[in-house]
This record gives C-alpha cells, sequence and structure tokens, in this order.
C-alpha cells in the first residue's frame, strides 16, 4: 500500500513537472529589431505615442480622466470647504 502511495506521488511530480517546463506550441516571430528602429527613430514623435492610434487613444483618455479628475476633487474640496447651515 505504501509503495502504490509513493508511486503515484512520484508519477503527479512527473506531470506537473511536464506541464510547467513544456514550451509552448504558439511560435512569434522575433520583431524585437523593428520595434527598437522604430522606438529610436529620430522623428519628432514622442516615444509613448509612436505605437499608432492605441497609444494615442490612450494617452488622451489617461490626459481626460487625470484633468477631470483634478477638477473634480478641487470641486469636492470647494464643496466640503463650505458646509450647509443647520437651522
Amino acid at each position: 500500500n505504501r509503495a502504490k502511495m509513493l508511486r503515484n506521488l512520484l508519477a503527479l511530480r512527473q506531470i506537473g513537472q511536464r506541464t510547467i517546463s513544456t514550451t509552448s506550441h504558439m511560435h512569434f516571430k522575433n520583431r524585437v529589431a523593428e520595434k527598437q528602429k522604430l522606438f529610436q527613430e529620430e522623428d519628432g514623435i514622442p516615444v509613448y505615442l509612436k505605437g499608432g492610434i492605441v497609444d494615442v487613444i490612450l494617452y488622451r483618455a489617461t490626459m481626460i480622466l487625470t484633468v477631470g479628475g483634478a477638477a473634480y476633487a478641487m470641486y469636492q474640496l470647494a464643496v466640503a470647504s463650505f458646509p450647509k447651515k443647520q437651522d
């Protein structure tokens, strides 16, 4: 009984190692050189906008949320500064 448990434990350990150590079957093309060339090119475009339309949208959304959040925080501070009078 004990030998059977030990065999099962060793088999389980091997299965765990196999699933962790196997490489992915999907192979992607290495595009590091292309990206380095794109981001190191001196064309006057900021690095955070060189990724295309997605980067532009994310940048503008971040700026809108930042400015909107700051304005809302100031509004809430002003509201909190002048409490309502209680009768």
